[in-house]
């Protein structure tokens, strides 16, 4: 599992194995599938090359979560503005699971429209506790910020994506 500690790092091997996390992770970030293509695979230079950095004993999933939010954070910092809505369309993302029948489906639609417009802070915490089953204080040692800010976010997300959910139905009947 990946969230154990590794004595023995194998940098490049962890990589290929932890890239479809990696890259999900920068999708969330950067709302945007080239984007994510980018901030992941920038990531995985920057471990490469920092792999002596990596210290044993301590968490791989971590570190690397924390190089593609810099390199995120790096990006945005560098352009003024982010290209249009920075948001993709969910058609596009190719995140939920086909296999669904059609009701579910159409709220697994449903519901990663509203979590993709949440607030980025809100959607890279609903996935690193909800998707990815981080506890809060191993999603707030990811993100750098306090337990606190990590409950404060969800309790918002999840406020805002119940309002949001009970609307759609009286918006589609309209």
């Amino acid at each position: 599992m990946w969230r154990r500690k590794r004595n023995h790092p194998t940098i490049a091997e962890d990589l290929r194995t932890f890239y479809p996390r990696l890259w999900r992770y920068a999708l969330v970030l950067t709302g945007g599938r080239d984007w994510a293509d980018d901030v992941a695979q920038t990531a995985c230079l920057k471990a490469l090359e920092k792999q002596a950095q990596f210290q044993p004993g301590s968490h791989f999933d971590r570190w690397l979560f924390r190089i593609a939010q810099r390199v995120w954070y790096n990006e945005v910092r560098a352009q003024a503005v982010r290209r249009g809505s920075g948001l993709v369309a969910i058609d596009s993302a190719d995140l939920v699971d086909m296999g669904l029948d059609a009701d579910m489906s159409y709220f697994a639609r449903q519901l990663l429209t509203q979590v993709m417009a949440l607030p980025e802070a809100q959607r890279i915490a609903v996935l690193l506790v909800y998707v990815e089953g981080y506890s809060y204080q191993e999603a707030a040692t990811v993100m750098e910020v306090p337990k606190g800010t990590i409950m404060s976010r969800l309790a918002a997300a999840r406020s805002k994506l119940t309002n949001r959910l009970a609307e759609a139905p009286a918006e589609t009947a309209s």
